[in-house]
């Protein structure tokens, strides 16, 4: 089966779609962190985005199609997939329409404005592995150091407040819309999000069912 997980910044869809990657053994792909990647690496579509990465907008959706396309053709998709942060407008969604991925539930995860604010604010990230913490909910051992591989914890520019606000404002102008888009197609189910991770997850995998 082919899944889109929906939801404003920071309502858990990559921890959801992680757990939903392992109990389906398909991919999750992931648009934030494919783009991540381009930006640490400096290619071409990188240096494009990150103008537009950086100031909470979305990023033009001609390079995030074309990143797409490629990656839904690789063998490991043959067997469904798990679309996390793609689509976010109704272009992309029409795109993805047009390249005939047949899509056969779309999860929207449901939190508040606040809970989000806390989540996102207090979110570090190991710049060397990508490895995700928070300065409440997921301590590392050592304050300011990844317990994976040692490197250096930072909060990524997109998880400042002024920058959440910028990117809420953008989701509720052109991300949400696609609820009702997708509601049209009879393929949207909407789970609302728990403080427990493991309490959202059942309520995803029923919702895959229903």
């Amino acid at each position: 089966m082919n899944f889109i997980f929906l939801g404003a910044p920071g309502a858990g869809k990559g921890t959801q779609a992680e757990v939903l990657s392992r109990e389906k053994g398909i991919p999750t792909i992931s648009t934030g962190n494919i783009i991540r990647s381009a930006l640490k690496s400096g290619t071409e579509m990188g240096l494009r985005a990150k103008a537009y990465t950086e100031s909470g907008k979305l990023v033009p959706d001609e390079i995030v199609i074309g990143i797409i396309r490629e990656r839904l053709a690789e063998p490991d998709c043959k067997n469904g997939f798990i679309l996390d942060g793609f689509p976010r407008t109704i272009p992309q969604a029409e795109a993805l329409d047009k390249m005939g991925i047949v899509i056969d539930r779309v999860i929207d995860i449901e939190v508040t404005e606040q809970m989000i604010m806390n989540r996102l604010s207090g979110r570090r990230v190991c710049e060397n592995c990508g490895a995700s913490y928070h300065v409440v909910n997921k301590k590392p051992k050592v304050e300011g150091v990844c317990d994976l591989c040692g490197g250096t914890l930072v909060q990524r520019k997109d998880d400042q407040p002024e920058t959440i606000q910028a990117r809420l404002k953008v989701y509720h102008e052109q991300t949400e819309p696609l609820k009702a888009y997708y509601e049209k197609q009879g393929k949207l189910r909407v789970v609302q999000g728990c403080d427990i991770v493991s309490d959202t997850t059942r309520a995803v995998l029923d919702a895959i069912e229903a």
